[in-house]
């Protein structure tokens, strides 16, 4: 008789690790910097433009197993609250879908975001943001893929044998609730140097998570913070620091780096071309070069994760690759609040 231990231990964790961990960890990207309403609600449309739409794709593990895969879209936009007023509303919308291992573990989502930017110092673009994001998500698995040891008889496969397995139903759903605070301001005689400092929370009721429906078994609480730094030195560069940290029961994610921006502008502040380039560190996992490109109000992004942590034996080297595409700009024949850069580094 053969046992296809693989796929008995791919089900098995799918399927119970939510009874015996309390510790699962979101999602993560590692341009985590483009994700701002999975990261902190309270950084929707904080950014230069007045509108900009996203697309990513991700994939990892392919030199393990079967490599996981995330299509993301997002959409953001920012409108003044008043003519004589200088805050703004923000509003986003986020959706990915992941998949991962022979069974398609899958996750759905789809999160949209407001957010409210309150002036405190029109002259270095000061603002202190709330903002909130309530989500619908779906987890699910196709057991049509799943095989078992009961389906081995002498020595050969049929999918006809009886599993004489007692599988859930395949999908769970449930809402979500998250919320954060930012605060971002600029300093300097023309404002060059650009601050970014938040936090925020995920999960905040804690939804079941659980096939079985097992009473209190619930996704943690994951908490995040994030900083990040812009200084203009000069008319074409710019240079970013970023900062993010999650904790999500006993796991804990840390991202760290930053990237160099050359620009080439056309007459007034419009950028014709840019392009950057750095490197980010995920703690104990992960070496992540950057390169992006932009042309006028189209940019191109594309990262890969070198894995360092223990798994390099078997990943060789070979961690992640992830491509982001985004169009933004700002909207014609306005006045007020938003002919301002409220973010101008990032």
């Amino acid at each position: 008789m053969k046992f296809n231990l693989n796929n008995y231990i791919l089900v098995t964790a799918i399927l119970l690790i939510p009874l015996v961990t309390r510790g699962q960890a979101d999602i993560h990207f590692s341009q985590f910097y483009e994700t701002s309403i999975l990261r902190n609600p309270a950084l929707t449309g904080v950014f230069s433009d007045d509108y900009k739409f996203g697309a990513y794709f991700r994939n990892q593990w392919s030199s393990i197993s079967h490599p996981y895969q995330t299509i993301l879209i997002s959409a953001e936009t920012r409108v003044s609250v008043s003519r004589t007023s200088e805050d703004f509303l923000s509003f986003g919308v986020l959706g990915f879908s992941d998949k991962a291992g022979s069974i398609d573990q899958a996750i759905t989502t789809f999160y949209p975001a407001i957010n409210y930017n309150k002036s405190i110092n029109a002259d270095h673009h000061t603002y202190l943001s709330v903002g909130f994001t309530g989500g619908y998500v779906q987890y699910s698995f196709d057991p049509s893929k799943a095989t078992f040891n009961n389906q081995y008889l002498n020595g050969s496969y049929s999918p006809l044998n009886p599993a004489i397995e007692n599988l859930p139903a395949p999908k769970m759903t449930f809402w979500d609730i998250g919320a954060g605070v930012n605060f971002n301001t600029s300093s300097g005689e023309f404002n060059n140097a650009t601050y970014i400092l938040g936090v925020s929370a995920y999960h905040i009721t804690q939804p079941n998570m659980s096939y079985y429906k097992t009473a209190d078994v619930n996704e943690n609480i994951r908490w995040n913070a994030n900083a990040a730094t812009g200084v203009l030195l000069n008319d074409q560069l710019v240079m970013q620091a970023q900062l993010n940290f999650a904790q999500q029961g006993t796991y804990q994610e840390i991202m760290i780096g930053g990237m160099a921006i050359w620009s080439q502008k056309e007459m007034g502040p419009e950028q014709l071309f840019a392009l950057s380039g750095g490197c980010f560190y995920r703690y104990n996992d992960a070496i992540i070069p950057v390169v992006k490109v932009k042309v006028k109000n189209m940019s191109f992004g594309v990262s890969y994760d070198v894995n360092v942590s223990t798994l390099k034996e078997a990943s060789n080297l070979q961690g992640g690759i992830e491509f982001t595409a985004f169009i933004s700009g700002s909207y014609g024949g306005k006045n007020g609040v938003l002919k301002k850069t409220v973010c101008p580094r990032f």
